[in-house]
């Protein structure tokens, strides 16, 4: 529960009002069918609204599940409280500058990065956005979206310099911990001197802020349990009732799974990683030897 509905972020608001309107929805005994045909909506308006993916929600309907549901005048005000937040206030993200290059999937995850209080990230093929300096996400997404106009790629480049700013949140900044394949050291991307200063930023970076890890599987350790590809794991502050959850991306989409079996696996995963890479300063060690031969 939000104890501080006015100073919550939108996107956090937007969360934790579909966690609850989800439990309330279940301890109701009501399935999504019987709902819908209550109030007359499509399947899916009920089913973003319970994911948190509208960009704002409107307190009426939000008044009118809460008449369905049964819920108590107290929680009743507090959701309405959070729809209001959604119509009132924008997050970043969510403005004209950036909407043009941002697609729901993504945007979904901007909306948890954002409410995190921690974030465990593997990364196999590049440096991890929260980590990556300018020059480096240009050559990435020029390579990666060919043909996109000049400006969309310099949206993009100021949306993933903007998105770091969550490690240095006046109060609470995130706890991010990233994982690295040697692969992402050794991949020249763009000239020698981009791909030295990259690697001196994370350096700089995590011997700068205590809240922020990387550690560095080496080829020489073998197969491992991040074969598979890159993942994040999100958790959340106490205080917030939201499960911990697991981000993915491909060429084709970006992908939130929230079920308590795929988040364990992954973050069975991600543990058995941190055990088998070596540590944070031996891991620093061969971020730089990669900077010198560079």
């Amino acid at each position: 529960m939000i104890t501080d509905v006015e100073a919550a972020t939108p996107a956090l608001c937007r969360l934790q009002l579909a966690n609850e309107l989800r439990q309330l929805r279940l301890a109701s005994g009501l399935k999504g069918a019987q709902v819908v045909t209550k109030m007359r909506w499509s399947p899916s308006k009920l089913t973003r609204l319970e994911t948190g993916e509208n960009s704002e929600v409107h307190p009426e309907d939000v008044a009118a599940l809460c008449e369905i549901y049964r819920a108590e005048p107290e929680t009743r005000a507090r959701l309405i409280a959070y729809a209001t937040v959604t119509k009132t206030r924008r997050d970043w993200w969510l403005s004209p500058e950036y909407r043009p290059v941002i697609g729901p999937g993504f945007k979904a995850f901007l909306d948890l990065e954002a409410s995190a209080s921690a974030l465990q990230n593997y990364e196999s093929e590049f440096v991890p956005g929260l980590l990556q300096t300018g020059a480096y996400v240009r050559i990435i997404h020029q390579r990666a979206h060919q043909g996109l106009p000049a400006e969309d790629i310099d949206r993009l480049v100021a949306l993933r310099t903007t998105r770091q700013d969550v490690l240095s949140r006046p109060e609470s900044p995130l706890k991010y911990t990233a994982i690295l394949n040697e692969a992402v050291l050794r991949r020249q991307v763009g000239s020698s001197a981009l791909m030295r200063d990259q690697l001196t930023h994370i350096v700089e970076v995590v011997e700068s802020r205590p809240n922020v890890r990387v550690q560095v599987v080496p080829f020489r350790l073998g197969a491992h349990a991040g074969m598979n590809g890159s993942f994040v794991v999100l958790q959340f502050p106490d205080q917030v009732a939201l499960k911990p959850m697991v981000y993915m991306e491909n060429l084709t989409e970006a992908l939130v799974r929230r079920g308590d079996k795929d988040v364990e696996r992954y973050s069975d995963a991600f543990t058995d990683l941190q055990a088998l890479a070596p540590g944070p300063q031996e891991s620093l060690s061969l971020i730089k030897e990669a900077i010198k031969e560079q």
